[in-house]
């Protein structure tokens, strides 16, 4: 899952990179608020942490531009500013949550996590496709009650899946959330990461839960949907 933290101090911004990308997660850093607003417009995030006090464009400004354009990505403020008129005028202005610093980075995780799940309308803390079971917050997956041992490359791109579970996933879609800019995309490197998946969550000639859909994508459903046939 991508992450777009805008914060400008150097040493927090590091160590909560590190502590996301440690969990699993793809992050985007920006210091600045005018290059944070840019990422922001033009990137596909899942969650955006966000600094107020930032040299630019304060992070208040950014959140109105990004909800009046019409952004569904859940916003979590991150201040100093700790007061409750502070916190009500940062919820009023869009933010899905508000944490105040300073604070633990294992709660800024659960507090990503929780927004995940209300994004993908995920109510639990893991999700179950047949008998397999991602548990989103341990990072382990099980089928048939035996664990599978996945990369991490391999993990974020079931955790994706698992949290569409029953929808069809583009190549574009996969790309955008689950790999690094900097690898260079292609449908191919997809295609190849499905099938190390598919190899795995299937071994021992389980029945497949991954499945394609030609010319569309992939989607993660205990039995097949069938399509339409043409006339």
């Amino acid at each position: 899952m991508r992450i777009l933290l805008i914060e400008d101090y150097t040493p927090l911004r590091e160590n909560i990179t590190e502590s996301l990308t440690q969990a699993g997660y793809i992050v985007d850093a920006s210091a600045t608020g005018d290059e944070g607003l840019w990422y922001a417009e033009n990137g596909n995030y899942d969650v955006t942490i966000l600094d107020i006090m930032l040299p630019e464009i304060d992070g208040l400004t950014i959140l109105r531009k990004l909800k009046k354009f019409g952004s569904k990505t859940p916003v979590i403020i991150i201040s100093a500013r700790d007061s409750t008129d502070h916190k009500i005028e940062g919820l009023d202005a869009g933010a899905n949550d508000y944490l105040v610093k300073p604070f633990e980075l294992k709660e800024l995780q659960a507090r990503v996590r929780a927004q995940l799940r209300k994004r993908y309308d995920q109510a639990n803390d893991s999700a179950t496709v047949g008998d397999l079971t991602v548990n989103f917050n341990a990072k382990r997956v099980s089928r048939a009650g035996e664990e599978i041992t996945l990369t991490r490359r391999e993990y974020g791109l079931l955790e994706y899946f698992a949290y569409r579970i029953g929808q069809v996933v583009t190549r574009q879609e996969i790309w955008d959330h689950v790999y690094e800019d900097v690898e260079g995309g292609t449908s191919n490197a997809v295609d190849v990461y499905v099938g190390y998946l598919r190899k795995k969550l299937n071994a021992g000639d389980k029945e497949n839960l991954l499945h394609t859909r030609r010319g569309q994508g992939y989607y993660l459903e205990a039995h097949a949907i069938t399509e339409p046939v043409n006339s």
